[in-house]
């Protein structure tokens, strides 16, 4: 009894929280005249999916926003994970003078909010001509201390003598990193990169500071584009622009939520 209460109240929390996106979804397939009614209705009575979708794809070049999110993201997730997998090794296992020191000042940097060195990275940036690049939207966000977090607390729970049958049998420390530690920690990385991807793929704050114009747009770069010079009061075609924006982290989040549950339930908050 008690089990079919508890999954009642989550689906219904889980159902409260999806009905945004349940209605973005509806709303990307009606008319705008429907979407505008007194009564709501999520099923459309007129479908106007083919009109609102086609209008996105004729108007904005939807295919370069999401190539370019991907790029981003991709570039981002793997120079997070190159630095912050051995950083969290590091402050995990080996012990080095200046360490706590060290972990404290990653728990220090969680506190700093993105928008504090947004000035001084554009500045540089500028300097550097790198406005307007793939390099403006990647650079400030290789390094996570999110991420070494993470990755500390999961490497804490592996066993010791994981580390030191590997180095008895001769393997590097860089080596024990990245052929015994990382394949370990998998459930952690798909859980992180999760994280990552949509954190990078919503952004809108910093790529509106560093690019102009479409091509470098990011996916939620391209449709603030779509909003202000194309849609204008055309919400059908909106909510159908943030339905094609969004599908690509729904995807990849019901293929990969097993592993997500699995890195989030296993991550302990060892000291």
């Amino acid at each position: 009894m008690g089990s079919a209460v508890r999954l009642v109240v989550l689906s219904a929390l889980g159902l409260f929280i999806l009905m945004p996106y349940i209605w973005m979804v509806s709303a990307s397939l009606k008319p705008t005249d429907e979407i505008f009614r007194a009564s709501l209705t999520l099923i459309p009575e007129t479908f106007a999916a083919a009109e609102n979708f086609g209008r996105v794809f004729a108007r904005v070049p939807v295919v370069d926003y999401l190539v370019n999110g991907v790029i981003v993201c991709g570039g981002i997730l793997f120079f997070q994970l190159l630095f912050a997998v051995p950083a969290g090794y590091a402050l995990a296992k080996l012990r080095f003078a200046g360490r706590e020191f060290v972990f404290g000042a990653v728990m220090l940097g969680l506190l700093v909010p993105p928008h504090v060195p947004a000035l001084p990275l554009y500045a540089g940036l500028s300097a550097l001509g790198w406005l307007n690049t793939f390099g403006a939207l990647i650079v400030p966000s290789t390094i996570s201390v999110f991420a070494i977090f993470l990755f500390r607390q999961f490497f804490k729970s592996l066993p010791d003598e994981l580390i030191h049958a590997a180095r008895i049998d001769g393997m590097s420390e860089l080596a024990i990193v990245w052929r015994v530690i990382l394949p370990n920690a998998l459930p952690a990385a798909t859980a992180f990169a999760i994280f990552s991807v949509v954190a990078h793929w919503n952004d809108l704050f910093w790529p509106l500071i560093v690019v102009t114009g479409h091509e470098r747009a990011t996916p939620a770069l391209g449709v603030l584009y779509f909003r202000t010079e194309e849609a204008g009061d055309d919400f059908g075609a909106l909510m159908a622009a943030c339905a094609i924006m969004t599908a690509p982290l729904v995807l990849a989040f019901l293929v990969a939520q097993r592993r997500f549950v699995e890195g989030i339930a296993t991550t302990g908050l060892k000291g």
